[in-house]
């Protein structure tokens, strides 16, 4: 499928853009270092862009600021259409992220171990030789 390049470039800019709120959640994220998941910043889903999104477990995660003020009517409009195609949503605010940092990481790790892993995992030890994220959230 081949993705619009104003859509891509409009994702390119909104990742050059990111709140601080989301640059320090991104850390944690970023390069399968969150439970060897991998997260999409500003990815492409229909016709949104998720602040973070894990493929694998089909979980997007929205960090909300101050200019999602007065519009959560839309918000509640988006996390409904993801929803609807199969997607798990967390919302947290950016004074969450920067004050309770501990309970949003947790859970959000326990929203993406409570989902089943996408149709067709990578096999017990991934594309790349590393054991998947799914072993890691559920060791033998």
């Amino acid at each position: 499928m081949r993705r619009d390049p104003h859509q891509r470039e409009r994702a390119r800019e909104l990742r050059r853009e990111m709140t601080p709120a989301e640059a320090i959640l991104w850390k944690l994220l970023r390069g399968r270092r969150f439970a060897g998941l991998k997260f999409r910043r500003q990815h492409p889903l229909g016709p949104f862009y998720a602040d973070f999104a894990c493929v694998e477990r089909s979980v997007v995660v929205e960090v909300d600021g101050e200019t999602h003020l007065g519009r959560e009517a839309n918000d509640e409009a988006r996390s409904a259409y993801l929803r609807d195609e199969g997607w798990m949503v967390l919302r947290y605010w950016n004074t969450e992220v920067y004050d309770e940092r501990d309970a949003v990481e947790q859970a959000i790790f326990e929203e993406c171990a409570a989902r089943p892993p996408h149709p067709q995992p990578l096999s017990p030890k991934g594309a790349r030789g590393e054991r998947s994220a799914d072993a890691r959230l559920h060791p033998t």
